[in-house]
């Protein structure tokens, strides 16, 4: 534009006219007036988060940190019996517990677990765990009275391989439907290293909106078979339930339901068990990872 024949047509007025007009046209850089984001907030977090507890603090419905006991921390509700059981120092994070072909049970319902209220979940823990090459271990389950199977099943397939191998475990995690069938997910390619110098982050989380039944380990989704439709598919709690860490009632003295032999007691380690009652997606199933990672 030429500036000059502005200001002798039309004077000097029109061009500041023209000059204001202009300066509106400038793109705002903030046009939904957000708040101003200090940099200095964000120094030392993993992935915008500060610590574990930040992540879905309201939705945590039960904890076990084994620093002490086999306490879960929440309700304050310790084991109704336990064997092969003890509380060592070598933890992921402070103590953990340790397992020789033990199992811990909660002769329990626990209320966070009921029908009604326990839609979609998340289980988070870190183990140390071999294969055997004999026999199956059932890492945690949310158990139905009389029966071998629960209405949450993470069974891993310990039997498959010998305790050499290390490169590869076939987790197996099952849910009950609530058409009174079962839904299971598996890792038929990727696996966490693992073995008795390896800590493995294992997450399993399922959407009851969607029917998502994810396997995430160290941070990544592994689980073949991820939909599991909805409909009848759907998971359902069904009460009442009891809890048993390491184990199923099979394991258990003066509590077996049938003559099956396939499981043991858990032998390994498991710290930082982490029940929430909401789907974790996999970006945040790896913050939660990562976080561990940095002992936050």
């Amino acid at each position: 534009m030429n500036v000059s024949y502005i200001i002798k047509t039309y004077g000097l007025a029109v061009l500041l006219l023209t000059a204001a007009t202009f300066s509106s046209c400038k793109k705002d850089g903030n046009p939904h007036n957000l708040p101003d984001v200090n940099p200095e907030d964000y120094e030392g977090t993993v992935d915008g988060f500060h610590s574990t507890e930040e992540i879905y603090p309201d939705n945590l419905v039960a904890y076990f940190s084994f620093d002490e006991d086999a306490t879960e921390q929440l309700s304050g509700v310790s084991p109704t019996s336990k064997a092969g059981d003890a509380i060592v120092e070598s933890g992921f994070k402070g103590n953990a517990l340790q397992l020789d072909e033990g199992y811990l049970y909660f002769a329990n319902q626990f209320d966070a677990f009921k029908t009604d209220v326990f839609k979609s979940f998340t289980i988070s823990q870190w183990i140390q765990i071999s294969n055997n090459g004999a026999t199956r271990t059932q890492l945690f389950q949310l158990a139905r009275p009389g029966m071998l199977n629960g209405n949450i099943d993470i069974i891993l397939d310990t039997q498959s391989r010998p305790a050499s191998d290390i490169s590869y475990l076939t987790i197996r995690p099952y849910f009950t439907t609530v058409a009174g069938g079962r839904q299971d997910n598996l890792n038929n390619a990727l696996s966490p290293t693992i073995g008795p110098d390896n800590w493995v982050h294992l997450v399993l989380s399922y959407n009851g909106a969607t029917g998502t039944f994810n396997i995430i380990a160290n941070g990544v989704s592994i689980g073949g078979y991820n939909n599991r439709g909805v409909g009848n598919n759907l998971f359902n709690a069904y009460e009442p339930s009891e809890l048993i860490i390491g184990g199923n009632y099979n394991v258990i003295p003066d509590k077996e339901v049938n003559t099956d032999a396939s499981f043991a007691g858990m032998t390994g380690k498991i710290d930082e068990v982490r029940i929430y009652n909401v789907f974790m997606s996999p970006a945040i199933a790896g913050s939660l990872y990562r976080l561990g990672l940095a002992n936050k």
